[in-house]
């Protein structure tokens, strides 16, 4: 009697578990591992070099690099499905091409204003400086070996764009991957309606590597605790300064851009007032900074367009939820921002030519991307690995990705709207 008593606790603590997973977001479980991978990386450093506390790092190393490689593994299919099918969305009729072409341009300029503020920020504050991780000792030798004369640099560059797909695809040469994706979204594109059925085919990819994304992340707190824990016990309290520095700099940074140069040049174009954009668009800024999420947003980002700001109908359909997709000055800026830090962190400082490729890399990996937090993770990994940074650095970054994630939001769906105004004035010009 006593073991079936047992046997009936047991079972009962297993369901009562699995029934709190079940409840629990994804968001609020990611948060637990963290703490946990966190406060045991505190106590493993604690213990010294024992026995247990070597046989946890080893166990915890194994954990992590599996989360890794599995995100690794859908990658380069998502990353490819997301630009073609982004791209190939960016269809248009014959009198909307002043739009679409206004439009597009707004969005890539102001991307890529917002990058190069992200990197100014970096080099400016240089969050991470002094900081040289352990952990990233051996992406740290594979990066010096990389390095070459600056010509020698450029030359291979320019060859490595332009590769055989099958080729790029299964070695996971990410900036080749990039430029087949768009290539073949821009001939989709061009085709129209006769190339419906391979356009229907990538999109069915991309969904179907978003269902694997799914399923991964449900081993993301136990990867993400695992790497934590490898961090915290091999370093000491001046990570926590640099974070905090770090997230000083994105924030800031990012609220430069949102309150100071989209304002400037919606006003340059349009002369419309920073004060009447605010007000007409204060529901829709606050509900993008709640929810972090652009497409949870759209139809209030719709309701503030044209209501408030009084932008044409056919525009704002076109504009905003073209921008919800494609349109991320605070991701781009923070990717930039990122890639920099984590570069300080593992000793590696990164030349003209390689922070050339994450400006490129951090606006592209934009394009199609879903409004899901682990395809946000995802993008992070694209522009690490585009210059041969360690993807380890994720467990530094996804904790704290929640607290910025608020405020880039807010920033993004800002850029949308002020990109339809400023559509609406340049397509009445060429009236």
């Amino acid at each position: 009697m006593p073991a079936r008593h047992e046997a009936d606790n047991a079972s009962m603590i297993t369901i009562l578990t699995e029934f709190a997973m079940k409840r629990i977001s994804l968001n609020s479980q990611i948060l637990i591992g963290c703490a946990a991978g966190i406060a045991g990386g505190f106590w493993l450093a604690s213990q010294g070099a024992t026995p247990l506390a070597q046989g946890s790092l080893y166990g915890a190393k194994m954990v992590g690099n599996l989360f890794l490689d599995l995100l690794r593994m859908v990658l380069v299919p998502l990353i490819f499905a997301s630009i073609v099918v982004g791209v190939a969305n960016l269809r248009a009729h014959d009198q909307m091409h002043r739009v679409w072409t206004t439009t597009l341009a707004f969005f890539f300029v102001t991307m890529g204003i917002a990058v190069v503020i992200g990197f100014g920020a970096a080099h400016i504050f240089r969050p991470g400086e002094g900081l040289h991780l352990e952990m990233f000792a051996e992406a740290t030798k594979n990066y010096q070996a990389r390095q070459m004369p600056l010509p020698d640099y450029i030359a291979q560059f320019m060859r490595g764009l332009f590769q055989n797909p099958f080729k790029a695809l299964a070695q996971g040469d990410i900036l080749a991957v990039v430029m087949i994706a768009l290539f073949l979204g821009i001939a989709l594109v061009v085709g129209g309606e006769r190339y419906r059925n391979i356009r229907t085919l990538i999109e069915e990819l991309q969904e179907l590597c978003l269902r694997i994304v799914g399923w991964i992340m449900h081993l993301a707190p136990f990867g993400l605790a695992a790497l934590l824990l490898q961090l915290v016990a091999s370093q000491n309290s001046a990570l926590l300064w640099s974070l905090g520095h770090f997230i000083a700099v994105v924030t800031g940074s990012t609220l430069f851009h949102g309150l100071i140069v989209l304002p400037l040049i919606l006003w340059l174009f349009t002369r419309v007032s920073p004060l009447r954009f605010f007000k007409g668009t204060r529901e829709a800024l606050i509900t993008a900074f709640v929810t972090s999420s652009s497409a949870a947003t759209l139809p209030v980002s719709l309701r503030c367009a044209e209501q408030h700001l009084h932008v044409r109908k056919d525009i704002a359909n076109f504009v905003v939820p073209l921008g919800a997709t494609v349109n991320m000055d605070g991701t781009a800026l923070y990717e930039a921002a990122a890639a920099l830090f984590v570069a300080r962190l593992a000793g590696i400082e990164l030349d003209i030519a390689s922070q050339c490729i994450i400006f490129f890399v951090a606006m592209l990996g934009a394009i199609g991307a879903p409004g899901i937090p682990s395809v946000g993770m995802l993008s992070m990994v694209l522009v690490l690995e585009s210059v041969g940074l360690p993807t380890e650095a994720i467990a530094i970054l996804l904790p704290i990705d929640r607290i910025l994630d608020t405020v880039r939001t807010a920033v993004n769906v800002e850029g949308d709207l002020v990109g339809s105004l400023i559509v609406q004035k340049l397509a009445d010009k060429s009236t």
